[in-house]
């Protein structure tokens, strides 16, 4: 199959983006589609073949293949790339594709084309409604194009809209919620979200490995409970700084907008292995403000592609010098409950969602490696270890890596399509599983202590050690517990009834 559009013009000029094409098209005998995972490769007849100039592909591209910002970030540096399409709109300058090639031009790139203001020509949308996740119209009347990007040219996702994605973009969490109300009522679901926001925290210090740090779950969980949803902007350094000393407690040793490289990586054989590098810390500042424009300008947009985005592109910059997984995840649920989806005071544990189960965390790290693969494919060659040098922040480091400036359309430009669809999914389990889950077991330990108390009267607590007790030696009296309680062993049959009611209770 010969390569046209987007493969074409990158074989021809020699531009090779980072993230692959979300559609290859080439001339084949017959018309047919295949997919693969989120990826199509189309296969056209003769009669669909470009010529072979910059504009011809570029044009298929447009109309068949999308927008694809990262290649054209790269491919409008070319000098020729502004030649052909000066001379592209001199031909047709009322034509859409031309228009639109233009205007992204201008877009991306800090200058403006030698070629006057088009005058004529209906206005037509940068990226198609139906096609991508957009933003709030705003007309360029130089191209006459509806700007309806989701961000700004410092950081602006794809989102395609697949089928899985509209799901997402329909999904609605407050009809979950109302769910659980009626089955299990509003004081206990009220009652759930204190312990669901102890186990979000824990939850995601164990993605970290840091499980067994009590105090720092504490205080992340104060910090879930107290910050979600009352902030203006999440990425104001104000506010990042605010929740990174409530993550971090007053005895991290570095704090703020990091000044030094940063990768994440594991160890084999006593080695480093890097599985991610992070932007230059000079850019971070504005992927961040492009964040930020992200979120100005799908305001109303679906809440849960909003807080996909934001999650995941905060952890792609990994701006902070310490606690950037863990304000990744918690502007989930802050996403969700600034756009009034996620009532207060309930937490979505969705990090206990992700840790439950090995197939879990593997579906978590696959879609993180969605971005990273292909990033530390393209560079492999590109970082070393090498001399140690202090960063402006006080760290040393010996991590070197020559690409910053080539990998930043990459960061810039990201496709989040499969990170909506995976947060989405993660989403639903936690509502119909999770949190369903720990409802169940507060009514059933509720019923577990009317059961007991018809035979025992106890505080809250004392029948609450009983009925653990209980269940975690199978469902028996266990000595200890006898030892503890006398009144076990010197009244008959009192420790029979107390384990019938305690099994009842957990088996209804």
């Amino acid at each position: 199959m010969e390569l046209i559009g987007y493969q074409w013009l990158a074989n021809a000029l020699g531009v090779s983006p980072v993230h692959a094409f979300a559609v290859q098209s080439g001339i084949g005998r017959s018309r047919s589609t295949t997919t693969d995972g989120d990826h199509r490769v189309e296969t056209y007849t003769e009669s669909y073949r470009p010529g072979d100039t910059f504009s011809e592909h570029l044009n298929f591209a447009f109309r068949y293949q999308g927008v694809h910002l990262e290649f054209l970030a790269r491919l409008y540096r070319l000098p020729q790339a502004r030649e052909a399409l000066e001379q592209w709109i001199a031909r047709e300058p009322t034509g859409a594709y031309a228009r639109r090639a233009c205007f992204f031009y201008e877009w991306l790139m800090p200058t403006r084309l030698d070629v006057p203001d088009v005058g004529r020509g209906n206005y037509t949308d940068a990226l198609d409604p139906e096609e991508y996740v957009v933003g709030a119209r705003v007309r360029n009347q130089r191209w006459r194009v509806n700007d309806n990007l989701p961000g700004n040219r410092d950081f602006c996702p794809i989102i395609r809209r697949a089928d899985r994605v509209k799901e997402s973009e329909q999904y609605d969490i407050q009809a979950r919620l109302t769910e659980l109300e009626s089955t299990f009522g509003i004081d206990l679901i009220m009652r759930s979200t204190v312990w669901l926001t102890v186990k979000e925290s824990r939850a995601s210090f164990l993605i970290e490995h840091e499980q067994d740090k009590e105090d720092r779950i504490r205080r992340f969980a104060a910090v879930m409970e107290n910050e979600c949803g009352k902030h203006d902007n999440p990425f104001a350094p104000e506010t990042l700084a605010t929740l990174q000393n409530g993550i971090l407690g007053d005895s991290a040793l570095r704090y703020g907008l990091r000044q030094s490289p940063v990768y994440v990586g594991h160890a084999e054989r006593y080695q480093p292995v890097v599985d991610y590098i992070a932007p230059h810390w000079s850019d971070t500042g504005s992927l961040l403000s492009g964040l930020s424009c992200f979120l100005d300008r799908t305001r109303g947009s679906a809440s849960i592609v909003r807080a996909a985005t934001a999650s995941f592109g905060f952890v792609y910059i990994h701006p902070m010098a310490d606690g950037n997984g863990r304000i990744s995840r918690f502007l989930i649920n802050d996403i969700l409950r600034r756009d009034g989806v996620l009532p207060t005071p309930v937490i979505l544990p969705v990090s206990a969602t992700i840790t439950n189960s090995t197939h879990a965390r593997a579906a978590y790290e696959q879609v993180l490696e969605r971005f990273s693969r292909p990033l530390m494919l393209h560079y492999a060659d590109q970082y070393h270890f090498g001399n140690d040098v202090i960063g402006d922040d006080g760290i040393e480091y010996n991590f070197h890596f020559s690409g910053y400036d080539d990998a930043l359309p990459a960061w810039r430009y990201p496709d989040l399509t499969a990170h909506v669809i995976y947060l989405a999914e993660v989403i639903d389990t936690t509502l119909t599983h999770e949190m369903r889950a720990e409802a169940r077991f507060l009514q059933a330990n509720d019923n577990a202590r009317k059961g007991v108390k018809q035979f025992l009267e106890a505080p809250d607590h004392e029948l609450d050690r009983i009925i653990r007790s209980i269940r975690q030696n199978g469902n028996c009296i266990s000595n200890q517990l006898r030892k503890r309680y006398p009144l076990l062993t010197e009244k008959p049959g009192l420790g029979e009834r107390i384990v019938h009611a305690v099994v009842a209770a957990f088996d209804d």
